[in-house]
């Protein structure tokens, strides 16, 4: 018997896979039959193209990681903590990836440039939701004095994913958490700077 919805998901699981590790432009649909044992029609009932393969497989792995942060960010009782989470969170990045292949927001954003312009909107979105993530807890603890009013949400959130995207970048390439380790130090001196 068939279940639609079971082969889309596991479509969508083991080409994320491929997408984040061997890269969106270098993963043929071929590979993706391979990996997921289903033939190209099956995989073109579920998805048009392999660019829609590529943005939805891409929103699998955003909504996955989303939902690994509010689970360590949601219980917190404080902006600070909820911030600090986050900082924990992406200091796993390294040493035990969510992905396999490491960040896939970094991952696509870098793939896609310009030579991709469905995988790069669908980057931004993943982008925008966690810089709104973090403007809002900001916010939020402004509202409940527990950050100095007049703080700057929209820098903040821009300084946190900037340095800790970019210490993971750093932090692949060196196999290693030095990098990151600093970066977390510097924003919670940053974060120490504007809580009251």
């Amino acid at each position: 018997m068939r279940n639609p919805e079971y082969t889309k998901k596991r479509i969508l699981q083991r080409s994320a896979v491929l997408f984040n590790t061997r890269g969106y432009q270098a993963t043929s649909v071929s590979d993706i039959t391979d990996a997921t044992g289903f033939t190209k029609g099956a995989i073109y009932r579920h998805f048009k193209n392999k660019e829609e393969l590529e943005r939805q497989s891409l929103a699998t792995m955003a909504e996955a990681m989303y939902e690994k942060m509010r689970a360590v960010v949601k219980p917190e009782p404080t902006a600070g903590k909820k911030l600090r989470a986050i900082f924990g969170f992406f200091e796993s990045y390294i040493t035990d990836p969510p992905f396999k292949g490491g960040c896939p927001l970094m991952n696509a954003a870098i793939e896609s440039d310009d030579a991709n312009p469905v995988l790069k909107r669908e980057a931004l979105k993943i982008l925008d939701t966690l810089r709104k993530s973090i403007v809002k807890i900001i916010e939020n603890g402004v509202k409940h004095k527990q950050i100095k009013p007049g703080v700057n949400a929209e820098f903040y959130a821009t300084l946190i994913i900037a340095s800790l995207e970019g210490a993971i970048m750093m932090g692949r390439l060196q196999g290693d958490n030095n990098d990151i380790r600093r970066i977390l130090k510097h924003l919670t001196a940053q974060l120490e700077a504007i809580e009251l």
